[in-house]
């Protein structure tokens, strides 16, 4: 038995300087002391004393160690990069979220989105990008590491004065748009860019979008007497009397070219005849040839009745050129536009949707038409659509029913119609007229101002843009009117198409009877789902 004093084997010591004895460890069994406790040996106490004492003065100790660790840069020696290494630090510059304003003329691009192969505004603009270095090698083949994202889609053929994109850049050059622009054709601008926050996505944070349209004033004139629409109207008009507006500016026009045509010597009734078949023939199977050679040949006309069909077309051209609009009509123009303002169920003025969808509804803010100005000796109007969003076609197809209800003397009511339950083909106006103003981000800028960022705005690009507008824009849907007639192409298809059913009824006294349903085109004929539509569905909406 073990008392005070008494050892317990060969190592056990006394330490008769210490009021405790120490027992010493045995191979298994740790050192005791009085208490029966763990005995500390003498170089556990002094290494405890060198570590600072206590658990809670090791752990303060530890802890300013490693702040001190942390905070104290290790001196490397200094060495000169090779080439490999220099461009490895080329490429890990830091990116930013940026708004990137932009402006282009549409015209030789197959619309805006990215689609290889096809040629599109996106494409040129992601490859500048990358060969001024605002995207680097890494990101170069995928616009998608970038967070490319673009306000509002265009199709084929469609401009922009404004647009953004956002997406990460590098923008530590100062020049950086100076840059951007060398790599870029005449007919594509970068304005600016302005800094975001990491958030921002330039389609979900536009508050609304500005477009405009630009449409020859003498659109709005009747269909011409004796072509496949006018017969219709004027057939209706007589079964449901005092439903349709009296046109005697348009019945003045078309007397007034009647006459030149007679004063020239033509008898129009002796081809007229040959040509209405031909343009049905062209409205069934849009094969009808534009250039004069073939035209001749596909009419099987004689000699002189050729020269006279050209004579007639030249004094049908002039007279639309010349012709002045009145302060009646373009006040007529302007109530049609009204009746889109506030929200609506447009799913009649796009494709791919029904009544149902809820997509379908949008809200338009408001809609303006200018006084008329006459340009290369012709007369233009100024069409700006302000609003939130916008589907595929729909602001084509707004045009589309304004001139057609204004020229065929339809009850402005039509428009209103055309947002209910019952389905109508709408035809789009030409591509050639319509172009993107601006998107707006209102609210988005008062959050930007919070955090000391400037707004994404074109306020400062306004001169730019506006001489951009009219050598890349203006004078291109100008010159190209002149020269192919789009607008007078458009509206003669229209008026002289024909089919197995009458697709425009809903322009005439009738309107859209009950029982009445928009029969689709036929094959052969007119298709509303063209080739054009179905790739543009395959993407998103216009914004």
């Amino acid at each position: 038995m073990w008392t005070e004093g008494q050892t317990t084997g060969p190592l056990a010591a006394q330490n008769d300087d210490l009021s405790t004895t120490v027992v010493a460890a045995t191979e298994h069994e740790p050192a005791l002391d009085a208490n029966g406790t763990k005995a500390e040996s003498t170089d556990q106490q002094q290494r405890k004393r060198g570590r600072g004492g206590s658990k809670k003065v090791r752990r303060e100790n530890y802890n300013k160690r490693q702040k001190n660790e942390n905070h104290m840069p290790v001196r490397q020696p200094l060495r000169e990069r090779d080439e490999d290494e220099e461009a490895e630090a080329k490429e890990r510059r830091p990116k930013r979220k940026v708004a990137c304003m932009i402006g282009y003329c549409g015209t030789g691009y197959h619309g805006m989105q990215i689609n290889p192969p096809q040629k599109t505004i996106e494409g040129d603009i992601f490859n500048a990008f990358v060969k001024a270095g605002a995207i680097s090698q890494d990101n170069s083949n995928d616009p998608k590491k970038s967070a490319f994202m673009r306000a509002a889609r265009t199709d084929k053929g469609v401009h922009a004065a404004g647009n953004v994109i956002s997406l990460k850049l590098i923008v530590e050059d100062a020049d950086v748009v100076e840059k951007i622009n060398t790599f870029l054709p005449g007919q594509i601008r970068l304005w600016g860019y302005s800094r975001t926050t990491k958030g921002f996505e330039c389609r979900k944070h536009c508050d609304s979008r500005i477009y405009e349209y630009l449409i020859p004033s003498y659109s709005f004139l009747p269909p011409k007497p004796g072509s496949a629409l006018a017969k219709r109207i004027q057939e209706m008009a007589d079964e449901f009397p005092g439903v349709t507006r009296e046109d005697p500016e348009g019945a003045k026009f078309w007397a007034d070219v009647a006459q030149q045509v007679k004063d020239a010597g033509i008898d129009e009734d002796d081809i007229r005849a040959a040509y209405a078949e031909a343009l049905e023939e062209q409205a069934l199977n849009k094969k009808m040839p534009h250039d004069d050679g073939s035209l001749k040949t596909f009419l099987n006309l004689s000699d002189e009745q050729y020269n006279q069909l050209k004579q007639i077309r030249a004094i049908e051209n002039a007279a639309r050129r010349a012709f002045r609009i009145s302060t009646e009509r373009q006040d007529l123009i302007r109530q049609a536009l009204k009746r889109y303002e506030g929200p609506h169920n447009f799913h009649n003025f796009t494709i791919g949707k029904d009544f149902n969808d809820p997509s379908s509804r949008r809200y338009m803010k408001s809609l303006v038409a200018s006084d008329a100005k006459i340009i290369e000796g012709s007369e233009w109007i100024s069409i700006k659509i302000h609003g939130q969003s916008f589907m595929l076609h729909q602001i084509r197809k707004m045009i589309g029913m304004v001139a057609q209800v204004v020229r065929c003397g339809a009850p402005l009511d039509r428009i209103n119609e055309a947002f209910h339950r019952r389905k109508i083909n709408i035809p789009k106006a030409p591509a050639l007229g319509l172009l993107l103003e601006r998107p707006v981000y209102a609210n988005f800028n008062e959050r930007l101002k919070s955090f000391g960022r400037d707004a994404v705005s074109f306020d400062a690009y306004n001169d730019q843009m506006e001489e951009f507008k009219m050598k890349y824009i203006y004078d291109k849907i100008y010159a190209e009117e002149a020269k192919e007639n789009i607008f007078y192409g458009f509206f003669g298809f229209i008026d002289n198409f024909k089919g197995d059913v009458h697709l425009f009824d809903y322009l005439t006294a009738k309107g859209i009877a009950e029982g009445d349903a928009a029969a689709p085109f036929t094959d052969g004929a007119l298709k509303e789902m063209d080739e054009e539509d179905m790739e543009e569905l395959e993407g998103d909406n216009e914004g």
